[in-house]
């Protein structure tokens, strides 16, 4: 006859598989972290500039860019799809808040928001292709951005617009109370993404879609209208990233998004989320992307070449991919089915 575990058995069981499970995401939010503040205090090897306080500034206000686009390119990842629609829609969101808005600041109290919505028009129409056309969403996101593209590109003559509207250039190099408003952008953003990601309905249902369509769906889950929200909100990330970029650069060009369409896939892979979707949380996305915004500062004190950057992003990202069907997360996955 077999004996009846006591409530405290049972007890002792339930909260060692909460510690199990969230052990591996742990480990390798954990894991970048150190590695990143390791690699920032040895960069003094490479030059007695680097590795100070303006050299940690720098590094958070570029990443900035990347961590608002990884974001909406986390929550797309967690569907198992992907959004390369990312540059061009960047790249708008920067053109058209230098030539809507300007330096004057004209009207910004509408013009931003609506810039937004385009983005996210944009964003959700890429979702409209994958959800209920059935469009694979590599060739639905590049599709949209080739018509992106071309669209700011008539949009703008082919010319760089120098106008930064003035409370962009504020948001990223001013400062409230002595405190840079580009690190209390950063705090702000990052606990509001990881309360959207990991504690709300919303977010639950992202993880459940992605780990099986059909389960969702079972689930209760409105599956299309999951999907084409999740790329809505891609968008606007990535067009209020592109904003944020001309604040910053006090200008747009037409190739200012392509830098961050790899690094945006990079930064959630790297951060431990699953390419195939239904894994993955928004710490790992942040330290992921804090590792590759200081590779890249690293990288750029060398002196090598943008082609070189590219190379390496590309292979962070086959890495991350090969270690993440590694033999020890297999090990992660048999001690979760077995508790």
């Amino acid at each position: 006859m077999t004996a009846i575990p006591s409530p405290e058995t049972i007890e002792k069981v339930i909260d060692r598989r909460g510690a199990t499970r969230i052990e591996p995401e742990t480990m390798t939010a954990v894991i970048l972290a150190v590695t990143t503040v390791a690699m920032i205090l040895l960069s003094k090897l490479i030059s007695p500039a680097l590795g100070s306080w303006s050299q940690v500034m720098t590094i958070l206000t570029l990443g900035s860019f990347l961590l608002v686009v990884a974001f909406g390119q986390g929550l797309v990842v967690l569907t198992g799809g992907l959004d390369l629609s990312i540059p061009s829609t960047f790249m708008l969101g920067g053109v058209l808040s230098a030539g809507l808005i300007g330096s004057q600041d004209d009207g910004a109290f509408y013009l931003m928001p609506f810039i937004l919505l385009i983005g996210a028009a944009i964003g959700a129409a890429s979702g409209i292709g994958v959800a209920l056309l059935k469009v694979p969403p590599f060739i639905m996101t590049m599709g949209m951005s080739i018509i992106i593209g071309s669209a700011a590109l008539g949009y703008s003559g082919g010319s760089t617009l120098g106008a930064s509207p003035t409370f962009l250039a504020t948001l990223m190099a001013g400062k409230t109370l002595g405190i840079p408003n580009i690190l209390t952008f950063i705090v702000l953003f990052s606990i509001a993404g990881w309360i959207i990601q990991a504690r709300t309905s919303f977010g639950r249902s992202l993880y459940a879609l992605g780990s099986s369509n059909a389960a969702a769906r079972i689930a209760g889950v409105h599956v299309d209208g999951m999907t084409i929200a999740v790329y809505a909100v891609s968008g606007l990330c990535a067009a209020f990233a592109g904003a944020m970029l001309t604040g910053y650069s006090n200008g747009a060009t037409l190739r200012m998004g392509d830098a961050y369409l790899l690094p945006s896939i990079a930064a959630v892979v790297v951060g431990g989320s699953s390419i195939l979707g239904g894994s993955g949380s928004f710490t790992g996305t942040i330290c992921g992307v804090l590792f590759l915004s200081t590779i890249e500062s690293v990288i750029a004190a060398t002196g090598l070449d943008q082609g070189w950057r590219l190379i390496i992003s590309g292979a962070i990202v086959l890495v991350a991919i090969l270690v993440q069907q590694a033999p020890l997360l297999a090990i992660f996955g048999k001690r979760r089915t077995q508790t």
